[in-house]
């Protein structure tokens, strides 16, 4: 095996492995920050190992092993004290001696529970929502600082300092590493959904930068959706956001021409569309509504976006629903930004002068004085209804807020052809 083959195995063993190791680890050892200090360790030894020795058949079960061996170091260097900590030395030392497939059994007996309990400890609402997203990335997407820092356009040094701060804020808060139950996993699980979409948002709608998508944010959200859904079956929620991102990802292609410009939805070529994903997008949803009670937020969403995946068309779309669904999430989640999605959808459904009215009383709102979507919004009806020297101003003025490239050079182009 050449150097170059082992380090590409290598990587492709962290990325698919990483997430469960830091897991087990944190089990273990109670700490999510030492367990991603051990998780790096075995990395380590792996990259100065596997080139020689070559991979190993259980290579997730290789590094736990060597994890565990660089934990029971650690806790014989720190001379730790105490009933509980002898316990703990003495159970790694008894797990260390098993035999790779033995071990790869143990760990995998746990491993729901442990990737369940890691979800819920990145994303625990004692962190900001931008430490959230960061460490929910390098721990469950198995993201470097880097990759991390690139996908946001921010400094490599600033998500340092965020995953640094984030795991002693966790430490200091002595956040327990497990599954939240009763009235607090409805709380927590809020949390967790949120991280997930602000993940595929970004990727599906970059707020800043030169690129309109960034699809790998995409995948990696997507991927860690499916793997909630599979950990918590019964949150219909879940299944909601899953069913939200999948169809909204099969769009990525149609949503970009040959140089990358950004092409909007009914403008779209729907041949472009990934079949497969909004089939997989579809049965989310229908596992969402079977676990029946009132639609969430999520799941509204999602409902929402399937009336556009079943028209074959533009001019087949549901409106008239899409405005009854987004009244239901005005209802549960009250928003001007969702009343001014909803006021697109009424003036599709019923006539620009209906939409503009319901943007017009959110042109006060001080959430959204330098959103760059209300005066976008509000120049497309204008330019409907014919009053174009209106239009041209709010389109100019939505292209000076944008801090997106191709989005800016797609409200100039509608203000030259007006």
């Amino acid at each position: 095996m050449t150097p170059q083959q082992a380090a590409d195995a290598i990587d492709a063993v962290w990325r698919i492995e990483s997430a469960r190791l830091i897991a087990g680890l944190a089990r273990i050892v109670g700490d999510v920050g030492l367990a991603e200090d051990l998780a790096q360790d075995a990395l380590v030894a792996a990259l100065e190992q596997w080139p020689r020795s070559g991979v190993p058949d259980i290579p997730g079960a290789w590094l736990m092993a060597t994890a565990k061996h660089r934990a029971i170091d650690q806790l014989r260097r720190q001379k730790m004290q105490g009933r509980k900590h002898e316990h703990l030395g003495r159970e790694l030392d008894e797990r260390q001696v098993s035999p790779e497939p033995a071990l790869a059994a143990a760990i995998d007996d746990h491993v729901g529970d442990d990737l369940l309990s890691l979800i819920f400890t990145a994303c625990h609402p004692v962190l900001t929502t931008e430490a959230r997203v960061s460490l929910t990335l390098r721990l469950l997407g198995g993201l470097t600082t880097d990759e991390i820092a690139r996908a946001f356009l921010v400094p490599k040094a600033t998500i340092q300092q965020r995953i640094v701060r984030a795991k002693r804020t966790l430490a200091a808060a002595r956040v327990p590493f497990e599954v939240p139950r009763g009235a607090e996993l409805a709380q927590r699980l809020e949390s967790v959904l949120e991280v997930i979409y602000l993940v595929f948002n970004e990727g599906y709608s970059a707020t800043a930068g030169d690129e309109w998508v960034r699809p790998a944010l995409c995948e990696d959200a997507l991927r860690l959706g499916r793997i909630l859904a599979e950990l918590a079956p019964a949150e219909a929620e879940v299944h909601g956001v899953v069913a939200l991102m999948e169809i909204q990802a099969s769009r990525l292609r149609a949503r970009v021409g040959p140089t990358g410009e950004p092409i909007l939805l009914l403008d779209q070529d729907r041949g472009r569309w990934d079949h497969l994903l909004i089939g997989r997008g579809l049965a989310a949803l229908e596992r969402a509504e079977a676990l029946g009670g009132a639609y969430g937020p999520y799941t509204l969403q999602a409902a929402i976006a399937a009336c556009h995946a079943r028209a074959r068309t533009g001019e087949e779309t549901d409106w008239t629903r899409i405005v009854a669904l987004y009244d239901a999430l005005a209802q549960l989640l009250p928003s001007p930004v969702v009343e001014l999605n909803r006021a697109v959808a009424l003036g599709m459904a019923f006539g620009p002068a209906a939409g503009l009215e319901v943007v017009d009383s959110l042109t006060t709102e001080p959430a959204l004085a330098g959103y760059h979507l209300l005066p976008s919004v509000r120049g497309d009806l204008l330019a409907k209804l014919g009053r174009f020297e209106e239009a041209r101003a709010e389109l100019r003025r939505a292209a000076e807020l944008t801090q997106n490239a191709r989005e800016r050079g797609l409200l100039l182009k509608k203000l030259e052809a007006l």
